[in-house]
């Protein structure tokens, strides 16, 4: 028997939709698995047992009076607590916001509600995102379900845990520097970062405005591509969000890659990463070859610079929106962050500027690259998730901050804004999940996931539920 906690959200929403499973019955066996399992994980700030059993019931009884509203109807969504969610408290991982109640839900939690999804509760996450470890100081550490001593990557790692754990159906995340795509490779899920202005970011706490994204984590690409179909939508409440067609994006998942070019971009994505990470992802993309996709290598040379832009044009802009924080509240940070903002407020304009110019010519460099090539495949990150509160990792040879050796690979796809997801491509020998990162051009997440799909399921990586499962 299936174990419903941990049944995908294509299988539950056909079962919904035939009314022979019982969004109670879903809603109440991730709540039990909850109630088992998050002792040991952390990966909720908030959990809504309650408003969720009764969603659940609003969603059977519209389903038996015929009133279905499509695949989210009736299933158990978790969302990061830097989303904000009207009555329940949404406090960005942060003491500064611990007792924040908003009145109104964020965009993408309207869209959700309208579709009938059911809430859980609000995930863990980095200090108001501003970092990839989920070593949360305030609310403690998320813990990684295939290692309970290793990180589960972040900001968004609860988001990521939740999933591997079967404490939800599909959650969303949010990414600024890899935030969505970094815990779903230490995790084994799936994390897709849309392009910038696919969704709206409105009602989310943010890092670095122009560099925020919003988008689903699932355990599957055809679930992600339901969740991304449902988020997905112009809002001109978001400055940010673009007004462009919104297509089905699980229209090509079976049309495989006989017609695609792969392109390998050597030079940065394989310049400092672990062995059997490389190996992992070089054995993903000759799986596609054999497939039928054309690979060919591309130079990136720009992003020799990506961590120094990458750096400046999110600190700045952080530390810009956190002012009056600093101003009426500097005690409740964590020193750390408290630190880094403080600090951040010294950038110059003429360094942010320079940092927007370096942006410039790495986007447009990644768009020509992808004038010859249709996707671009690299590891999500350079090794395995590393035990908590381990600052520093080993990188072929060199040693790095864990922050930045995880940043920057994902941190082109942030500057660019392109689209970027990333998928289990297989196990380092300490059985911790290695991550394949395949990104796209603008707007064009129907070709990301199709290639992504077709991967996972010859490979099937994505069906491995850890050792806690």
């Amino acid at each position: 028997m299936v174990d419903l906690a941990y049944m995908s959200l294509t299988e539950a929403a056909d079962r919904i939709r035939r009314r022979d499973l019982s969004p109670v019955e879903l809603t109440t066996a991730v709540l039990k698995r909850i109630e088992e399992v998050e002792p040991r994980i952390n990966a909720y700030i908030t959990v809504t047992a309650e408003e969720a059993l009764a969603a659940a019931r609003t969603a059977e009884t519209e389903i038996a009076g015929g009133r279905y509203r499509g695949p989210l109807h009736g299933i158990p969504v978790a969302v990061k607590d830097v989303v904000c969610t009207a009555g329940v408290r949404t406090t960005a991982g942060s003491r500064v916001l611990r007792d924040f109640v908003p009145n109104t839900d964020a965009a993408v939690v309207v869209r959700l509600r309208e579709a009938g999804a059911v809430i859980v509760g609000k995930t863990n996450t980095h200090e108001f995102a501003a970092g990839i470890t989920t070593n949360n100081p305030f609310f403690g550490p998320t813990r990684n379900p295939w290692n309970v001593d290793c990180i589960p990557g972040g900001s968004s790692g609860g988001s990521g845990a939740a999933l591997a754990a079967g404490l939800c159906t599909v959650a969303i995340g949010t990414d600024t520097g890899g935030s969505i795509r970094i815990p779903a490779a230490c995790c084994g899920v799936v994390g897709l970062k849309p392009t910038y202005g696919r969704v709206s970011r409105q009602g989310i706490f943010p890092l670095a405005w122009s560099q925020d994204h919003c988008g689903p984590m699932a355990r599957s690409v055809a679930d992600a591509a339901l969740l991304l179909q449902v988020i997905a939508g112009y809002d001109p409440a978001d400055p940010g969000s673009a007004n462009v067609p919104v297509p089905d994006f699980s229209a090509e998942l079976s049309a495989g890659v006989s017609d695609i070019t792969i392109g390998l971009p050597r030079h940065w994505y394989f310049e400092r990463v672990d062995p059997e990470v490389a190996e992992a992802v070089y054995r993903a993309v000759r799986i596609l070859a054999e497939m039928g996709a054309r690979v060919m290598e591309v130079d990136l040379p720009a992003l020799r610079d990506v961590m120094p832009a990458q750096y400046v044009v999110c600190m700045a802009e952080a530390a810009a929106w956190h002012v009056p924080f600093l101003r009426s509240q500097p005690e409740h940070y964590s020193p750390a962050l408290r630190g880094t903002l403080e600090g951040s407020l010294l950038i110059s304009a003429v360094q942010y500027l320079d940092g927007l110019r370096i942006r410039a010519r790495i986007a447009a460099e990644m768009e020509q690259a992808l004038g010859q090539v249709d996707v671009l495949a690299a590891p999500t990150i350079p090794l395995p998730a590393p035990p908590i509160g381990q600052e520093q990792v080993n990188v072929a040879g060199q040693p790095e901050p864990v922050l930045d050796a995880f940043v920057r690979l994902n941190a082109p796809a942030n500057q660019s804004g392109l689209p970027a997801i990333s998928i289990p491509c297989g196990f380092s020998r300490g059985g911790l999940p290695i991550g394949l990162q395949i990104i796209g051009r603008p707007f064009d997440e129907s070709t990301v996931i199709r290639v992504a799909h077709a991967y996972e399921q010859v490979a099937g990586w994505h069906r491995r539920p850890p050792p806690l499962v």
